[in-house]
Formats: structure tokens, C-alpha cells, sequence
């Protein structure tokens, strides 16, 4: 689903964040609009994580603004932009290993009492996988089932955007386009998407836009097409 130029569902307005004395994030101007899929490129210290921490209010900005469904939530709580509409699919996944997968879906409904028949529909619909494996302690499974459950856990509160945190961090090759494929299908269901991420070549072959950050500023944004052609992108992040 590309952008049409509605009204955008998030937006990060001329955002500055630091950590005490240091400028993390420097004028970041950011855009997501209903049913985008967007990545966010960038290597290690780049600001990636910041931005995450940034929108969903975990660090504030200095000067700036988040804009998201149409209100600024700058000073608002985690809490809240989660209730807004907003869920984190965190690095490195964090399930609840000890818990069945069953369970772990269950807390991501956590604030609707731990979800309805029909979001449970939703989530095995995507991934049938899921449904099988239920019962099953979620520590057990293998890392591209664990990135099932940690999707389908944050759709389980039913968000008006997906955010998630370096998705192929710590996964085989093989299953690094595995999980790509699920975040696909996921965004063709009709959730927004910003996707934080150093692997440039997949995350832009599903994405509708991207931007690229460098100590702290963006540095080139645009079309997913136009970006993975980009010279200099290609030589940074394509290796080519």
C-alpha cells in the first residue's frame, strides 16, 4: 500500500534529542502515513534506536514535536501512544520464553483483557504456524517462529502502526528473508510500518519509502525503488 497523500499517521517534526550533553538526533523530520510501510536505515550510532525511543516516548525530545494520529503525543507517555495505536516488535524479539506462545499473544492484548476470538483469528490467520505451536513454551522455538510470535503479540493490540527494531538482528541468512516475507505479508493486511534496520537490500525490496540516517541526521530519503538505485547508498549499505 503506497501514500497518497493523506494526512500522515505519524510525523516527527524538527526532532532533537540527546542523552544529557550529547545531540543524538539532530532536526529529524520523519513521516509515516496509514497502511506505509517505511524502513529506517542506518549502522550502529547512527540513531536508530534513539528515533524508536523517541516516538514512543521512552526518551524525550529537547525541542521538536511527534505528531501521531493527528495529536502531539511529545509529552505524553509510553502508555498512552500504545493505547493511541502504536506497538514495538523489540530487538532481539523479548518473549517470554518460560511462557507458551498462547500466552505471549495473550499479553499483547494485555490492556483488552487479553484479547478476543477474533483477534486471535487474526493473528493465526497470518500465522498458522502459530496456532499448531500454541501450547508450545515460546524459548523453544526456533528464532524465525519466535519473530512469528513477537509480530503476532504486538498485533494482538490491534495497532494503527508496527514499529520494529533491527527484525534480522541475530537471525540465520536464510531466515532473515523468511521473516521479511512475514513482515510483508503483515503490512498487506493493512498496519503501518516504520522498520528500523541495517540490512539496506531487503528491507528496501518491501518497503514504500525509506530514509537513511548518519550520526544522527537524515541524509536521503525517498522512494524504496529510487533508494536501493542510490549510488551512494549502494556503496554504504549494498556493498556494491
Amino acid at each position: 500500500m503506497t501514500w497518497n497523500g493523506s494526512q500522515p499517521l505519524l510525523r516527527l517534526e524538527g526532532v532533537n534529542t540527546y542523552y544529557g550533553q550529547m545531540h543524538i538526533l539532530q532536526d529529524s523530520n520523519l513521516e509515516v502515513a496509514p497502511g506505509e510501510l517505511v524502513c529506517l536505515l542506518g549502522g550502529n550510532a547512527s540513531g536508530k534506536s534513539t528515533t524508536l525511543k523517541t516516538i514512543l516516548g521512552i526518551v524525550q525530545p529537547r525541542t521538536g514535536a511527534v505528531i501521531f494520529d493527528g495529536e502531539d503525543v511529545t509529552s505524553r507517555p509510553t502508555s498512552y501512544r500504545i493505547g493511541k495505536g502504536m506497538a514495538i516488535v523489540p530487538e532481539n524479539r523479548r518473549l517470554f520464553g518460560p511462557m507458551t506462545v498462547l500466552e505471549n499473544l495473550q499479553m499483547g492484548a494485555y490492556l483488552r483483557g487479553g484479547g478476543s476470538p477474533e483477534d486471535f483469528e487474526r493473528v493465526y490467520t497470518l500465522f498458522p504456524l502459530l496456532h499448531e505451536r500454541r501450547s508450545q513454551l515460546a524459548g523453544t522455538l526456533s528464532g524465525g517462529e519466535q519473530q512469528m510470535v513477537a509480530m503476532g503479540r504486538a498485533l494482538m493490540a490491534r495497532p494503527k502502526m508496527l514499529l520494529m527494531d533491527e527484525p534480522s538482528m541475530g537471525l540465520a541468512p536464510i531466515l532473515v528473508e523468511r521473516s521479511f516475507e512475514i513482515i510483508k505479508q503483515v503490512h498487506e493486511s493493512g498496519v503501518a510500518m516504520l522498520v528500523v534496520e541495517q540490512n539496506a537490500n531487503v528491507s528496501l525490496s518491501i518497503a514504500d519509502r525509506g530514509y537513511v540516517l548518519s550520526t544522527g541526521r537524515i541524509v536521503l530519503e525517498g522512494k524504496a525503488a529510487d533508494l536501493i538505485r542510490h549510488e551512494e547508498l549502494r556503496k554504504a549499505y549494498l556493498g556494491r
